[in-house]
Order: structure tokens, then C-alpha cells, then sequence
């Protein structure tokens, strides 16, 4: 029997309720795994000092991510179909909002993709869903190109400040360091370093680099951007789910 592995990027801003849903997927899909980009974030002592505030830059593209790695890994897990042994995760340290779905929804796209997985396997081939999730999914053309399916939450910059700011912190952890530190933002870190790195690590796929109201400009191909505050979160997984479905 082939392997088929499908890479379902979720993307969005930090607090936007990318890990959430991919989550919610997880448990949704038959067999799946999720590759967490926060997980190829450089060691600690790496991380860029900010040339003008003078603070370590966690959120800008170019220093945030160790991006051979991910693409290194992203590659052997799309020839492979498992996660290698020596990547380690440390969502699990990470403070969990939980936002739940509709159990009977959840159930019912969960019996579609299970009988969707049956058919496959008996015509010879087994479906390996990855879902990759980060603040910074579609900057990196490499990375962009290895995804199957883009899909990406938006969220107003007042809701993603607000849910900021009642985070108690992000643990720093790598394969180096497996328990790390937990960082906790300085002062205006969020007006000063986040919000500005992410409009520019996004303003280049969405019309008049309009980081909060511009639609998909095709930079990023077939991406599915989702207003996320508009929906509950049920609604937005059958969107996705509806999107997974075309592709199997």
C-alpha cells in the first residue's frame, strides 16, 4: 500500500486560534499528527536583540524560526509520513485554552473521513494527514510550497492585543534546551515587535498590503482565509473540514 501525506497549513497571528483548530482536526481526522512551527523556533541565546528597543525579537521572521530545520523536517515528513524521533514539541507546556465544538458535528466529520480513509486503503493507498500550524506559516516560499492545503484565520488587531496581553507567557523550549524558560513580554512588546512583524511578514499576500481587511492577492495560492471572529469555532472547522474533503 502507497502513502499519501496531505500538509494542511494553518496559519494566522499569535492568539488567533490557529493551534486551537488545528487541534480540533487532530481529533477529527483519522491517523493525524501536528507539526507546531513555534517548535523550530532557534535556541534562546540565538534569538535576535531588536536594533531599536533593544529586547530580544521572538516574532520577527527572519530571526523567529530556524527555517533550514523546518524545511529540512517538513521534507522528511512528507517523503515519510512520521514526525522524526529527535523533533521535539513543547506545545504541551504551553498554556491550552480550551473552546470546544459541537460534539455531534465533531462526530460526524469524523465518520466521513474514517469511511473516506477505508475507501483509499482499499484501492492501495493510505492518507497521512500533517497539520502544520504558526504566526508565520506562509512567509517562507519553501515552506508554502510543501503545503497541500493554506488555510489562514484573521483576527482585528484589538482582539489579538486584548488575548495577548492575558497570556501569562510562551515556554522557549527546543530539542537543546527540552524544558526551557518561559518568556513573558516586556513592556509595549506587543505595539513595538509583534504587531509589526506580523504586518510585515503578511502584508505581501493580501490586496494593498492591508493586513486587516485585504482579501487573498494569490501570492499565497489557494489560500482559504477565514475572519475567525465571525465565526464560532464549530463553523470554522466545517469550513476546513469541507476544504480537506475536496482534497480527498
Amino acid at each position: 500500500m502507497k502513502s499519501r501525506v496531505i500538509f494542511v497549513g494553518v496559519g494566522g497571528a499569535t492568539c488567533s486560534g490557529k493551534t486551537t483548530l488545528a487541534k480540533h482536526l487532530r481529533s477529527i481526522l483519522p491517523g493525524s499528527v501536528i507539526v507546531h512551527q513555534d517548535d523550530f523556533a532557534p535556541p534562546q541565546e540565538l534569538i535576535p536583540i531588536h536594533p531599536v528597543y533593544n529586547v530580544q525579537d521572538w516574532d520577527s521572521a527572519e530571526g523567529a524560526i530556524d527555517w533550514p530545520r523546518m524545511i529540512t523536517t517538513l521534507a522528511e515528513v512528507k517523503r515519510t509520513g512520521v514526525i522524526p524521533p529527535e523533533h521535539y514539541s513543547h506545545d504541551h507546556l504551553n498554556e491550552q485554552k480550551d473552546v470546544s465544538i459541537d460534539k455531534d458535528v465533531a462526530q460526524r466529520w469524523k465518520d466521513t473521513f474514517t469511511r473516506i480513509q477505508k475507501e483509499h486503503e482499499k484501492a492501495g493507498e493510505h492518507i497521512i494527514w500533517v497539520l502544520v500550524d504558526g504566526f508565520l506559516l506562509y512567509w517562507h516560499p519553501e515552506v508554502v510550497d510543501q503545503l497541500d492545503i493554506r488555510i489562514f484565520l484573521r483576527v482585528p488587531h484589538d482582539v489579538l492585543k486584548q488575548r495577548r496581553h492575558e497570556r501569562h507567557g510562551y515556554h522557549t523550549a527546543v530539542q537543546s534546551d527540552p524544558e526551557g524558560t518561559l518568556w513573558r513580554d516586556p513592556p509595549h512588546y506587543w505595539e513595538q515587535i509583534v504587531w509589526p512583524a506580523y504586518v510585515a511578514a503578511h502584508a505581501r499576500m493580501v490586496e494593498s498590503a492591508d493586513v486587516e481587511h485585504g482579501p487573498p492577492n494569490g501570492v499565497v495560492p489557494g489560500l482559504v482565509l477565514i475572519e475567525a471572529l465571525e465565526m464560532q469555532m464549530t463553523d470554522i472547522v466545517q469550513r476546513v473540514c469541507a476544504r480537506l474533503l475536496e482534497e480527498a
